[in-house]
């Protein structure tokens, strides 16, 4: 895979030359035998080849690459091609050779005797695939950059490199006497293994080679000082979904969309946890830890644990990068999970024995089975059921969360109001005299524009349904390929469209002075006796009080309405009018408020307006079931967790 490393390699160079100290893997690959006796017969790697050995190798070697480690460089070679000058030192440095990419970042260590003679220039390189990503070659060249830092640490606390550079190149040259004294014959013994066991730098080379190599984590000691913790996401993501490269930039995005209302699942025991945090920041992980719950949000846990939200955020993060954890909404029974579009599913999985082993009895495909089609946790439980099954149901759901193998649907809303597609003059006309008393918006005089107006947002919700989704009338699920499907679900009532005054002939003090009048003439007319008198005053003070509260009550309702409607364009609003829930002030202001907000666009699910507007679910169902005539509902994944499951 383009993700390992071909080979770590360590070179120096001060004023004594430059020298390759180490590389690993060092194993001599088929082909190497020729390049090696070859070598012995140059004294340096700057002397001529004669012509024997050019009609000898007349084909060009195009690979450097053989059996996934690196090949065809000689040790001079490579310390000629990576002992930069100081130039070049504390940058990023990055050669290709054929098939082979070279990522370092070589670090000058300057002496404390400001003596330049005694400086030296150290350069980790990582031999990756020329193929590999921009994002693969960014991580290597932290790594090395991490790994020159620590070095210099270690330098400047107790003179680690030179201690360790000394012991390499006495072993060098050691064996290279060695060899001399066979006259050139193949000696069975390798600078390399000699060096590999008395040296811990070259230990803990190989160590990272091989983390690198079989996790992609880091969590190693130098010097049993400095202890470096690092990931390669590429490869630590794959260990839960064999096959996927999940980029830093995927779960950058991913964190940067994290929300007080998400939840953290963990992916791993949490004994595993703390090998992922450098010792200052166990003491706020075992904090979190001690609280989590995967029926938690965030916000929650924050509370809990006492902790800043933020300082939460900086945790699950780090979690998620390290594919210790992943996103997910707080299980619940609303919640609707489908199988995710890339599980990994066939008779010959492993997660099958898995499964079997985890829940004795049951059957990996008996239960996955349920989601083929989009499900709420709720509908497969029953209130008579046992709470120990329904514990073991959410049990599993979390295993298949965590594997992978589903992925949550959430409800969006979308504001598509239906509009027709001719209207003659005699209508907007009288569009136009029913809003003249709201806005100075005259139809009768731009019916032309109107009409262009209508037509072009007809044209535009027609785009809007052939680009995204396809109608589906009865509340039909979504299809396999986990398309966004609008979905008039909601229950319907049989209500029909009324009207909305939107006008009146008289004023609201013509109102009151009308009603007064008709109470002074009915106690003018009719002269009671005094002993009723006082009764029918009473009475109709009464009946001229209540009428009033109605009338006002009335007034300002339809006044409201009127302003809430403003809000509308007139060919939105004409729509809005049909709708019986129109008329009641209440529902259409939070309708409009949540239109005004943004939450009607399709970007919103219905668990983020509930939790920023404060709502109940049982509220916004039923506003979404009074204005579904404008507002369309349909289920798809969270973007911000999707971009975790899914490869596109």
């Amino acid at each position: 895979m383009e993700v390992n490393p071909l080979c770590v390699i360590i070179v120096k160079s001060d004023s004594k030359g430059d020298r390759l100290l180490f590389r690993y893997p060092y194993n001599n690959l088929p082909g190497s035998q020729h390049q090696t006796n070859t070598t012995n017969k140059r004294k340096t790697p700057y002397s001529i080849v004669s012509s024997d050995d050019i009609l000898q190798n007349s084909i060009p070697q195009t690979s450097n690459i053989c059996y996934g480690q690196l090949s065809g460089f000689t040790d001079e070679v490579l310390s000629t091609l990576f002992a930069v000058k100081s130039e070049l030192c504390n940058r990023k440095f990055e050669l290709k050779v054929n098939d082979v990419r070279f990522v370092g970042h070589p670090t000058l260590m300057q002496s404390k005797s400001d003596n330049k003679n005694d400086s030296i220039l150290i350069n980790i390189v990582f031999a990756l695939h020329a193929q590999a990503s921009y994002s693969i070659v960014k991580c290597y060249y932290e790594l090395s950059k991490r790994l020159g830092i620590a070095l210099y640490y270690e330098e400047e606390r107790c003179g680690y490199l030179k201690s360790e550079m000394k012991s390499m190149l006495t072993i060098h040259d050691e064996v290279a006497a060695l060899q001399e004294q066979e006259n050139g014959n193949n000696v069975n013994v390798s600078a390399f293994d000699l060096i590999l066991k008395e040296s811990t730098l070259a230990q803990f080379i190989k160590t990272i080679y091989h983390d690198l190599c079989t996790t992609g984590l880091l969590n190693v000691t130098m010097n049993q000082s400095v202890t470096l913790s690092f990931c390669l996401p590429q490869k630590a993501h794959q260990f839960h979904k064999k096959g996927v490269v999940v980029e830093p930039e995927t779960i950058d995005r991913c964190l940067q969309a994290l929300k007080p209302y998400h939840g953290m699942l963990l992916l791993v025991d949490p004994s595993e946890l703390l090998d992922c945090v450098p010792p200052c920041g166990a003491r706020i992980l075992l904090q979190l830890i001690e609280v989590y719950n995967p029926l938690k949000s965030l916000q929650n846990m924050a509370s809990d644990a006492d902790l800043i939200i933020d300082h939460v955020y900086q945790l699950v993060g780090h979690l998620v990068y390290w594919a210790k954890a992943t996103i997910i909404y707080p299980l619940c029974e609303t919640n609707v999970y489908v199988i995710a579009p890339d599980a990994q599913l066939n008779i010959h999985s492993n997660l099958v024995d898995k499964f079997s082993t985890k829940f004795p009895g049951m059957s990996l495909f008996e239960v996955i089975s349920d989601f083929s089609l989009p499900t709420s946790i709720g509908h497969l439980t029953t209130p008579l059921q046992h709470p120990a099954r329904q514990g073991r149901l959410a049990q599993m759901v979390l295993w298949l969360l965590q594997h992978h193998l589903l992925m949550q649907l959430h409800t969006y809303v979308q504001f598509m109001p239906a509009y027709e597609d001719e209207l003659d003059t005699v209508q907007l006309q009288q569009l136009a005299i029913k809003n003249s008393m709201n806005d100075s918006f005259l139809l009768s005089n731009h019916s032309e524009d109107v009409e262009v107006e209508i037509a072009k947002r007809t044209t535009n919700n027609n785009n809007y349904n052939h680009q995204h989704v396809n109608i589906v009338n009865g509340g039909n699920h979504a299809q396999e390929n986990h398309q966004p499907q609008f979905s008039e679900s909601l229950p319907s009532t049989s209500s029909q469209p009324l009207a909305v005054p939107f006008s009146r002939n008289h004023s609201v003090s013509d109102e009151f002075s009308e009603s007064i009048m008709i109470a002074s003439n009915v106690s003018n007319a009719t002269r009671p006796s005094s002993s009723h008198r006082s009764n029918i005053s009473i009475t109709q003070t009464a009946s001229l009080s209540t009428d009033n509260d109605e009338s006002i009550a009335s007034v300002d309702d339809e006044d409201k309405i009127k302003e809430l409607l403003s809000a509308f364009e007139p060919i939105d609003r004409q729509a809005i009018m049909k709708i019986p829930a129109a008329s009641n002030a209440e529902d259409l202001s939070l309708m409009v408020r949540l239109w005004q907000a943004g939450y009607f666009a399709g970007e919103h699910h219905l668990e983020e307006i509930m939790y920023f507007e404060n709502l109940r679910r049982s509220q916004l169902l039923q506003l979404l079931d009074k204005f579904r005539d404008v507002l369309i509902i349909y289920e798809t994944e969270d973007p911000a967790i999707a971009s975790l499951y899914t490869q596109t």
